[in-house]
């Protein structure tokens, strides 16, 4: 049995926060942000909003493109690395505020990977279960993490999320495979210091912004550059799929300049590459799901079209999926919406 997505949704909060805004809590100017990263604005959650209250937003939006009542999930998973609380589980909530009274719930953690970590976690699951369903969101809010006087990294996040439903496919369409992998040699690139077991937070890490998001950039983009040409060349050989077959490539929205530089690297020479990163930033976990959202509303993906999903992040983790697009999303969702000039896409001469 194959699994196919069924429907997509995203959400993105109200306030849209752009580069002036940045520039006068860092110390750079607003042309030095849009060269570093290819970001113009980003969206930034209300202070009454949490994560699961995005997330179920993207959910609910997934669940009416699909067909598919809440009530008919099997699962609800969220990706996510700032969760609502240490515990519950987000997905908890974002069940709750669904109304998805049957389904388990649970999150999943790889940071900006975390959404195809848990595509991959609900698709092998209904491999196992006849006419069963999940809702898979990748979420977060970076907003409540940035220290906003590093220009490292309060330029590159947006908050937001996004949500697939998968279900039974045709036989021949849906998720064709998946390829997860972790390198923890390299944990520390990426990290929120304080707040866990090791160092709990305290009126002194409060103090010296240990809670706050931290990156080292230049490793996390030496990592990139190495790693995930070769875990795509990986995941294309083993299924037996020539990189001149894949029509889409939808990365990870990390940084816009970083993609431009990496992608003559990725060897989709005949591919378009999928970029929302101009007017959402770095939303984590929800960039995928936002982007093949995006995408799909466009119009620009077609029935039988291979698309590959490409996360990595913190842990660092890089997480491949490589889909063929389902026929019920055929058409995309009628009028197509307005697309901004990254999100054109983009393949090397």
């Amino acid at each position: 049995m194959s699994i196919a997505i069924m429907g997509t949704g995203s959400y993105l909060p109200a306030e849209v926060v752009g580069n002036d805004q940045i520039a006068r809590t860092t110390g750079v100017t607003e042309e030095w942000i849009l060269r570093k990263t290819g970001i113009r604005e980003r969206r930034r959650a209300a202070p009454d909003q949490a994560t699961s209250d995005l997330a179920a937003e993207a959910g609910r939006r997934a669940l009416a493109r699909a067909g598919i009542p809440a009530d008919r999930l099997a699962y609800v998973i969220v990706a996510t690395s700032t969760p609502d609380h240490p515990q519950p589980a987000t997905a908890s909530i974002t069940q709750h505020l669904l109304g998805a009274d049957r389904a388990a719930a649970f999150d999943v953690n790889a940071v900006c990977s975390g959404f195809v970590f848990a595509l991959a976690v609900a698709e092998n699951l209904l491999r196992a279960q006849e006419d069963s369903y999940a809702l898979v969101v990748g979420a977060d809010i970076y907003s409540r993490i940035l220290d906003y006087g590093d220009r490292r990294t309060a330029p590159l996040f947006g908050d937001g999320a996004g949500a697939v439903v998968l279900g039974p496919g045709l036989g021949w369409d849906g998720v064709l495979g998946t390829q997860l992998s972790t390198d923890g040699d390299h944990h520390g690139l990426i990290r929120v210091p304080a707040g866990g077991s090791r160092l709990p937070a305290s009126a002194r890490t409060l103090e010296q912004g240990e809670h706050h998001f931290r990156m080292e950039g230049r490793g996390v983009r030496d990592y990139v550059t190495r790693q995930l040409p070769q875990a795509v060349g990986r995941m294309l050989d083993g299924l037996g799929v020539a990189a001149d077959e894949v029509h889409h490539f939808v990365p990870h929205q990390a940084n816009g300049a970083m993609l431009g530089d990496i992608w003559p690297s990725v060897g989709l020479d005949y591919t378009r590459m999928h970029l929302t990163v101009e007017t959402q930033g770095n939303t984590g976990a929800g960039s995928i799901p936002i982007a093949l959202d995006t995408v799909s509303g466009a119009g620009a993906l077609r029935a039988d079209d291979l698309v590959l999903l490409a996360g990595f992040g913190g842990g660092m983790s890089i997480g491949l999926a490589l889909v063929r697009w389902t026929p019920a999303l055929r058409g995309g969702r009628g009028e197509p919406r307005t697309v901004d000039a990254a999100l054109a896409g983009h393949a090397p001469a």
